[in-house]
């Protein structure tokens, strides 16, 4: 696990449902929001009382190892209390290859990382970015900078505001 002997553990779960990984939570603590491609993972931060998601930093994907290190920096820095996954699911509900692959990611993340994980349904949040950011006029490479952190932080705050 390799976050130092001073962490508080928790059991590393992937929560059924929101209401159960809410229970599985401390009453206060960040929550990380991930956006997990094949190249990049869009990460976004939650205030500690969880009422705001805001993009932290895009992580270029490489070896799996070093994607965790990164990951693992980012918890501890940030005392994360737990992980919100953005899950693709397609839009007639069905689950094709992106969201196998982010199963398959989930269950190596497990093996590194003690927090309650939620999966999170994902769906148009990249497409509503995009939206805003040509709406803004931002150049095709800045979208591309910009474009996995901040689908993070709009799937984040998602779940944030079903909390309420």
């Amino acid at each position: 696990m390799g976050l130092g002997n001073n962490y508080n553990y928790i059991v590393t779960m992937l929560a059924a449902t929101a209401a159960e990984f809410t229970r599985a939570l401390p009453p206060k603590g960040r929550l990380l929001g991930l956006d997990v491609g094949d190249k990049t993972i869009g990460l976004a931060l939650s205030d500690d009382r969880r009422s705001i998601a805001s993009p932290l930093l895009t992580i270029e994907r490489s070896k799996f190892a070093k994607d965790m290190e990164a990951l693992k920096k980012t918890i501890v820095v940030h005392a994360v209390a737990g992980l919100v996954i953005g899950y693709p699911i397609n839009m007639d509900g069905s689950l094709g290859p992106r969201a196998q692959s982010t199963r398959s990611f989930v269950a190596n993340l497990e093996k590194h990382v003690a927090l309650p994980v939620l999966l999170w349904d994902e769906r148009l949040s990249t497409m509503a970015v995009e939206r805003v950011m040509l709406d803004a006029d931002l150049s095709r490479q800045r979208r591309a900078e910009l474009v996995d952190k901040l689908a993070a932080g709009y799937m984040l705050q998602g779940f944030l505001d079903s909390l309420t």
